[in-house]
């Protein structure tokens, strides 16, 4: 097969989402902040959507084919609720700051195990597993979520999260 220079011009470029192109989006998560103010973080998409709802009309975001890849940035003291993504497994590989990252017994969400990781630390949580994530630091914490489908169905809250019954709407 021939590829001629302007399609792999045109490849290439269709490839590409820069640092500069991207926002920070404090309102996809916004709903959570209902549960207060500590759970206040923001989504940086890339690849897809992640699980955090439709952002179809977003022409930034490159397609997603089989995993979708956003950073999220999490305020010192800030709190990533418990939640369980059934269908498939998300990493977090840290870039900024420090994260206590917390995993939850499946049967009643009451026993946990938690590591503290840093900088170029990755954790991967399987799917079906509760977890939840703070930023234990005094900055801004940042770091790349990685979700494996291109579509994941929205996570679900189990009664020991504070994010229970917490809508949407």
């Amino acid at each position: 097969m021939t590829t001629t220079q302007a399609g792999l011009e045109e490849l290439i470029d269709s490839c590409i989402a820069t640092r500069e192109s991207r926002y920070e989006d404090w309102d996809t998560l916004g709903f959570q902040t209902k549960a207060g103010e500590q759970f206040r973080r923001a989504q940086v998409r890339y690849i897809g959507s992640g699980a955090t709802g439709n952002h179809d009309t977003d022409n930034r975001i490159l397609p997603s084919e089989h995993f979708t890849f956003s950073n999220m940035r999490l305020p010192a003291g800030a709190i990533g609720p418990e939640h369980t993504h059934h269908d498939v497994e998300e990493v977090f590989f840290v870039l900024e700051g420090t994260l206590e990252v917390t995993v939850h017994d499946v049967e009643d969400g009451t026993k946990t195990a938690s590591r503290v990781l840093g900088y170029r630390d990755l954790i991967r949580v399987p799917a079906g597993v509760p977890r939840s994530l703070r930023n234990i630091g005094d900055t801004d914490a940042l770091f790349a979520v990685i979700i494996g489908a291109q579509k994941p169905q929205l996570p679900t809250y189990p009664p020991t999260s504070p994010m229970h019954g917490v809508t949407r709407d």
